[in-house]
């Protein structure tokens, strides 16, 4: 049996010394997922343990089928909600240069950094844009870094349906990109 297995087998009868190693092991994971969405280091704190939260109360659900790609999935449902919540929110609201962020105080620095800053958001917001399936699998592959194969493997699809669908959402991106 799978170590991780094991650790979900005794949390789930009560030892929470084993909750408390699968948190260990997978909590750079998740922080680094919530953080590479959110771009908030606050924000991917308070999403990593609602993850956990989440995980731990979910652990009779589990299926066994790979627990780092099941927390990675609820980490990334969570940020990418918080994310939408958050746009909802900010809709119609004015942006004032100091919410910006910390900027360099050379004045070409800082046209340049807000350009970065404008065409993050931009990006984001056209991969948000995207169905599902293609946004999906974007965030596997640049964000959590996971191969063909793993994000294969984990959405029960082929190799070459993975390469087709980064493909055609590289494409909309770009499509979207010259649009804007």
């Amino acid at each position: 049996m799978d170590p991780d297995e094991i650790l979900v087998e005794k949390a789930l009868k009560g030892d929470d010394d084993s909750f408390r190693s699968i948190v260990e092991k997978y909590q750079g994971l998740v922080y680094a997922i919530c953080f590479n969405i959110t771009g908030h280091r606050q924000e991917a704190e308070n999403l990593a343990q609602e993850t956990f939260i989440q995980v731990y109360r979910s652990l009779s659900r589990y299926e066994k089928k790979g627990l780092k790609s099941w927390i990675g999935k609820i980490a990334t449902n969570k940020a990418i909600d918080w994310k939408r919540k958050r746009r909802m929110e900010n809709e119609g609201k004015v942006v004032y240069l100091e919410d910006i962020g910390e900027i360099s105080t050379e004045s070409n620095s800082i046209h340049e950094e807000l350009i970065k800053k404008e065409n993050a958001r931009k990006l984001l917001e056209l991969c948000n844009n995207l169905p599902e399936i293609y946004s999906s699998v974007l965030i596997k592959y640049y964000i959590q870094s996971k191969s063909y194969n793993e994000i294969s493997k984990e959405d029960g699809i082929s190799i070459k349906t993975v390469e087709s669908r980064l493909y055609r959402a590289k494409n909309a991106i770009r499509k979207q990109w010259k649009e804007v």
